[in-house]
């Protein structure tokens, strides 16, 4: 393999997308990686908030900074959460678990974050 310059690594398109069927919502989105600054933004919500307010809204923060239109810019804004917060949590859950999986998230990186969680609220009740 070469060895990439500057300009190679930030001329490539690397965010996969996904279409995500949502039969809720009445059709389909079109789900992409956030880009590193968009997780590091939620994981820094999620590692700084105290107790169980860290997850508040954590779907629909996913959601925001992962539905793409075709072409790739984000639908929603962050002012968008609150709305989005209020959808079937069915159809979040779904399009979070495919931003979850297309971002690289994994259970551990969850509870790295958060550190030890009580039984009633833990990472697997997250990401699954």
């Amino acid at each position: 393999m070469a060895i990439l310059t500057r300009e190679q690594i930030l001329a490539v398109q690397d965010r996969k997308t996904e279409t995500v069927p949502v039969p809720e919502w009445g059709g389909e989105v079109l789900v992409a990686s956030m880009m590193g600054d968009a997780r590091d933004k939620l994981e820094a919500q999620i590692a700084s908030t105290d107790g169980p307010r860290r997850f508040e809204r954590m779907r629909a923060k996913m959601v925001s900074a992962a539905v793409v239109d075709e072409s790739g810019n984000l639908l929603f804004s962050e002012a968008d959460v609150p709305a989005l917060g209020k959808k079937s949590a069915l159809a979040l859950q779904r399009v979070f678990n495919v931003a979850m999986r297309l971002s690289g998230f994994r259970r551990d990186d969850i509870e790295e974050l958060v550190g030890d969680l009580p039984d009633a609220q833990s990472a697997s009740s997250i990401s699954d």
